[in-house]
């Protein structure tokens, strides 16, 4: 099993945990003995993980061995029987436990053989489960000699090699039984249950649902599996979405007129029966409406939703297997009818289906690699790609384009230009097509509204349009008639239902059409809406797609192939909804990541720079190339921009993520000979000093944070040299847990003598050896330097090292703020800090040590420097453990007439009401103190203490928490 299939495999059986379940789950796999790469994952990211990304975390950081015996173990400790026996058919590769190194893992291959029937109650129990009474077999009357012939021909079920467009060589095997595996009805080895299964298929547009579905009922009727398995019934909710009130019998038996008279004798059958209800989301009904009118009498007329709601309910027919397919939009619907449903994700092409797929249709190797991976530098585009009539649209297009000497690079930068060139390059110029192209349209935007993927016969005809006018669309792949339902047509995919959407907008109108809301459509601005989205996600790539569609040249590239008149004013329309929607200033980052995604799309400078003038800051989170590639085109234009904000994903970069040798270096190796990874890293470094010349380039940019990233040494050494320029004009930085460790280093070096420079924030995990402590000195030293704030958090030096830092300090004369929150600094480092702070010529104005394991032991130099320091306004010890002996020392020093001190923090520092008294005694007194924060410690009574001196007239305290 490769590490794709067992994520994939891992992944459906997690999700089948409820949420308490997978809590559980990760709570006994945390006491194993992990492996050490995921010993070092940070357990929170574990904690936060569904069971998809749960599955990811353990395929990255385990070796396979151990996760299939570790998952076993703990499925055996929550005690689910179904999944642990699911378990162990699947990870453990027919029964076979592999060796393990953890010891207290060791004991599983004995548990497990023991629990392992012997070849001979197999069998027998396979024959248990697939043998019939004879009750059963004095039952199977119609149809026994002719058997599957009479509930569905097998052709005009499914042919077997042509589940998809452009697909040959039976290769859907490998990608069906992938998921087929997981049915417990075609699957001999997995336990029986006293209730009839409800499996749901579900998984986004196009991935394989339906050809997974009928692929299973053509195996229902195997004779592998038994007798048992006779009758199996097709319902297509896209054909049955338009039919009036009918019978269940008269349902099944709507395309086989010759089963009317066995339907009867077949349905008292039912638990030889398998009903297959496919597309559950086409189903033309209200939320809820198929939990109402449940009937069980399967001869009284009904609307066709009540008859499916009663079937899933299993008010009818509770003993028949049910297996639905449905996108994932209907899930919550679905839930309030099926009965402990078994539901598993069907994710079509993996990203090793859709390298085969290239391979096979390209037929050279050389065309097949640089095809997919201009597919896969593209990240959305990438994601469609797991329905194969992507994958085949793609391919096809770019073998066009490489046949005719052309380069196909550009092609792939945008999902519009890519379908955009698929659809043109499929016609003539001046085909002469805009007509039906219109109503195609128009029809695509009503669909795409109602959450319907099919086009109906009358629909089209109301239109004036026949079968002959859709002719060239049918021939060209564009659309497709439903094999079923031969009056319902759909687009190759749902993405081109979106596209063709996306011109109903774009097409200049005609006077029927310019209130679109006579078509039953919102208009641009409800397309772009948050709201209108958040009900109808399949809006948002209408949306991209409508942006990609404003840019002139494609314009004009429709106009020529189709004869139609494209929308002059479509861009101002744009501009003037995005100015409604308030986008000019995102509510979130996924807001603004939408918005930058729109601005690529459209790959229009102008409509950028409109659109990105007024923005000042920005944060961004970058989680792919592609991100990388749309902010860097939209934030060139953003000639305003005053801060920055930046976090970037773990896997963007992976140089410092994977096992190589010691001394590679990425940029001495030609690209053909490096590896997978490297290959992806010198892409995205290539993309990465693009983005980063905004740091240098933008005159008003004086902000940069970055935090939370995983970044590599050659991307730090990248985003440093840009820094260094003279052009770089930054004032504050913020460098907030990135890696690797060393980055700390050469952002160091990266602002030495940097004259702009006053703030700069370091924390995280930050190397305190030798070389990092001469960048500090020189960082501190430097005649250039204009460092005021300095915030460093985030290690634990030892006294020496505290020594030196100290050291460095006294030769700084710019500091104002120093923050060291959060360090292990200890009574021992303090006392050397506070030997310089104290010092005469210290301009120090503000100092925190938050949370820096403080005890009472170092408040008595600190009393001392309240009492000498001439500067020092601002302290904070909080979350020191100081207690009320350290209150009292500190107290002795606010005490002095010459103490400066204005503000003190000493939130949950362990005070009770003894500590209350000293302070207010100081309050009383002539302190300097006007801020004053108590909170979060155990004070008690102690409150009307304090309560008392600021009664007094001589206090001047104005806050206090």
């Amino acid at each position: 099993m490769t590490s794709p299939q067992l994520e994939y495999t891992l992944q459906t059986l997690l999700e089948q945990l409820s949420e308490g379940e997978l809590g559980t789950f990760k709570s006994i796999l945390r006491a194993f003995p992990l492996e050490d790469v995921l010993q070092k994952t940070p357990w929170s990211e574990v904690e936060e993980a569904n069971g998809k990304k749960l599955a990811e975390i353990l395929v990255n950081t385990s070796s396979e061995c151990w996760i299939r015996n570790a998952t076993v173990k703990v499925f055996e400790e929550l005690n689910l029987p179904e999944l642990s026996e699911m378990a162990k058919v699947e990870l453990l590769e027919d029964g076979q436990v592999e060796e393990v190194d953890n010891p207290e893992l060791g004991d599983l291959e004995e548990d497990l053989e023991s629990a392992k029937p012997e070849d001979g109650q197999v069998e027998d129990a396979e024959n248990r489960e697939q043998g019939e009474s004879e009750e059963d077999s004095e039952l199977a009357k119609p149809g026994e000699k002719e058997g599957w012939s009479n509930v569905m021909d097998e052709q005009s079920l499914v042919s077997r090699n042509t589940f998809w467009r452009g697909d040959s060589d039976n290769f859907h095997e490998h990608v069906t039984q992938r998921n087929q595996r997981f049915i417990p009805f075609l699957n001999p080895r997995r336990p029986t249950q006293p209730a009839p299964y409800t499996v749901v298929l579900h998984g986004p547009a196009g991935v394989g649902k339906t050809t997974l579905a009928k692929k299973c009922m053509l195996d229902w009727k195997d004779y592998n599996l038994g007798p048992k398995a006779r009758y199996a019934f097709y319902l297509s909710c896209k054909g049955l979405s338009r039919l009036g009130p009918c019978s269940f019998a008269e349902l099944i038996a709507k395309d086989q007129p010759e089963l009317q008279e066995d339907v009867p004798n077949i349905l008292a059958q039912a638990q030889r029966i398998l009903f297959v209800v496919d597309g559950l989301d086409e189903l033309r009904v209200p939320p809820g409406a198929l939990i109402y009118d449940i009937c069980g009498d399967w001869l009284k007329p009904k609307p066709v939703p009540v008859l499916l709601g009663s079937l899933l309910k299993r008010k009818m027919l509770p003993k028949a297997a049910l297996l639905v397919t449905t996108r994932p939009r209907f899930l919550k619907d679905l839930q309030l009818l099926a009965e402990k449903p078994i539901y598993i994700r069907v994710e079509g092409f993996l990203e090793e289906d859709r390298r085969a797929y290239f391979l096979r249709h390209f037929g050279e190797e050389d065309q097949a690699t640089r095809a997919f991976e201009l597919m896969r530098s593209n990240a959305a585009l990438f994601q469609l790609g797991s329905a194969p009539a992507v994958c085949w649209m793609v391919c096809t297009s770019l073998k066009l384009q490489m046949e005719n000497g052309e380069d196909p690079a550009t092609t792939c930068h945008t999902r519009t230009g890519l379908f955009l060139h698929f659809l043109c390059s499929r016609f003539p110029k001046d085909s002469r097509l805009g007509g039906t192209l219109r109503v195609l349209s128009i029809l695509a935007a009503q669909g795409l509204w109602a959450q319907m993927s099919v086009l109906h016969r009358e629909d089209l005809e109301s239109f004036g349009v026949q079968e002959s006018d859709l002719r060239p669309f049918l021939d060209r792949g564009i659309l497709r008639q439903d094999r079923d339902s031969k009056d319902c047509y759909s687009f190759l995919h749902l993405s081109f239902q979106q596209f063709f959407t996306a011109l109903f907008y774009a097409l200049e109108k005609e006077e029927e059409d310019r209130d679109g809301h006579a078509w039953d459509v919102g208009d641009v601005q409800k397309l772009l809406s948050g709201e209108e989205r958040l009900q109808n996600p399949d809006l948002i790539q209408a949306g991209h797609f409508l942006f990609g569609l404003a840019n002139e040249k494609r314009a004009a590239e429709l106009e020529t192939t189709f004869g139609c008149v494209m929308s002059r004013e479509i861009k101002q329309e744009l501009l003037r909804c995005r100015a409604n929607l308030h986008v000019k200033k995102p509510s979130s980052m996924a807001g603004l990541r939408e918005l930058l995604c729109c601005l690529y799309e459209s790959q229009e400078d102008e409509l950028a720079k409109a659109v990105m003038a007024p923005f000042k800051e920005i944060s961004i989170h970058l989680t792919n190339k592609s991100e990388m590639v749309q902010c860097y085109f939209s934030l060139k234009h953003c000639p305003d921009l005053e801060k920055l904000s930046l976090q970037v994903a773990k896997g963007v970069f992976l140089e410092n993520y994977v096992d190589f040798e010691p001394d590679f270096e990425l940029e001495r190796y030609p690209c053909f000979t490096l590896p997978n990874w490297a290959r992806q890293d010198l892409q995205s470094l290539h993309v990465w000093k693009d983005f980063c010349s905004l740091v240098s380039s933008n005159s008003n940019l004086k902000f940069l944070e970055v935090r939370q990233s995983f970044l590599s040494e050659s991307s730090v050494r990248v985003l440093c040299d840009h820094i260094v320029r003279n052009t770089c004009h930054l004032q504050k930085a913020e460098i907030k847990n990135v890696t690797p460790d060393s980055a700390y280093r050469d952002f160091c070096l990266a602002f030495i003598g940097k004259p702009t420079l006053t703030h700069l924030t370091l924390e995280g995990h930050i190397e305190w050896e030798r070389t990092m402590l001469l960048l500090m000195c020189e960082l501190f030293r430097t005649p250039k330097g204009n460092l005021q704030y300095l915030r460093f958090g985030g290690h634990s030096a030892t006294p020496e090292q505290w020594a030196d830092f100290s050291f460095l300090l006294k030769a700084n004369q710019s500091l104002r703020h120093l923050h060291l929150s959060a360090n292990l600094l200890l009574d021992e480092g303090a006392k050397l800090l506070y030997e310089t702070v104290g010092h005469p010529t210290n301009l120090l104005q503000k100092l925190s040590l938050e949370n820096c394991r403080l005890t009472e032991a170092s408040c008595k130099e600190l009393a001392n420097v309240l009492i000498v320091s001439r500067h020092l306004t601002h302290l904070c010890l909080a979350k020191n453990p100081i207690g009320d002996r350290g209150v009292e020392l500190l107290c002795e020093g606010l005490s002095y007439p010459d103490c400066k001190l204005q503000t003190l923090v000493l939130q949950q520092c362990n005070i009770t009401k003894r500590g209350c008294r000293p302070i207010s005694k100081v309050l009383q007194g002539a302190c300097s103190l006007t801020d004053l924060d108590l909170s979060l410690n155990h004070i008690g009574c102690g409150l009307w203490i304090l309560c008392k001196a600021l009664e007094n007239p001589d206090c001047n305290l104005k806050h206090f928490r």
